[in-house]
């Protein structure tokens, strides 16, 4: 059995999703925000640098601090878990840097089905229903990452397939992607 991938932006339901996908495939699910720590410290992730970066230049400074790892957790996260369901952490499978995004691109390259998950193929539309699933006190924050999230190129070129989840259910979504794998 091949893996499955979901990406997409915060909240767009990936770990929700994946994780009915598991139970009603009998497979594995690996959360790879759940898991990326240990790839992170692998290869020297260090939060005083991260800390450093933020308190110098800004909380998106974390993010970008953070790209690196990311490449490097997806790369292994493939590589060690086969025959899963992996969902990624919303920027793990965004990269403005080429170089890293050829890496995930090659890593994902074996895999058939890496889906995108999106509300909607309408920008604003999208943000307003993923704002309505974060709390309230971390919006602000939320919105502007999902802003670029949504905006890369990053995920477009990685998909395989896209489902436009409105305001469906998860076990809707499942359903739609059990269908598409047949």
């Amino acid at each position: 059995m091949a893996q499955i991938v979901l990406i997409g932006p915060i909240a767009a339901g990936k770990s929700s999703v994946a994780g009915l996908l598991a139970e009603r495939m009998g497979r594995r699910q690996i959360p790879l925000d759940a898991v990326r720590w240990y790839y992170y410290f692998r290869i020297g992730f260090d939060f005083a640098e991260q800390k450093r970066r933020e308190r110098e230049d800004g909380p998106l400074a974390r993010y970008a601090y953070w790209k690196p790892f990311e490449t490097y957790a997806v790369e292994g996260a493939l590589a060690d878990f086969p025959d899963s369901i992996i969902d990624f952490g919303a920027g793990h499978s965004v990269q403005d840097d080429e170089a890293l995004f050829a890496r995930v691109q090659a890593a994902l390259a074996p895999v058939p089905h890496v889906i995108l998950l999106l509300p909607s193929p309408d920008l604003e539309e999208s943000l307003g229903i993923l704002s309505e699933r974060v709390p309230p006190d971390g919006r602000e924050e939320v919105a502007e990452l999902n802003r670029g999230f949504l905006t890369s190129p990053s995920n477009a070129r990685l998909a395989t397939t896209t489902i436009h989840t409105g305001r469906r259910s998860p076990e809707e979504v499942c359903e739609d992607i059990l269908t598409l794998i047949g």
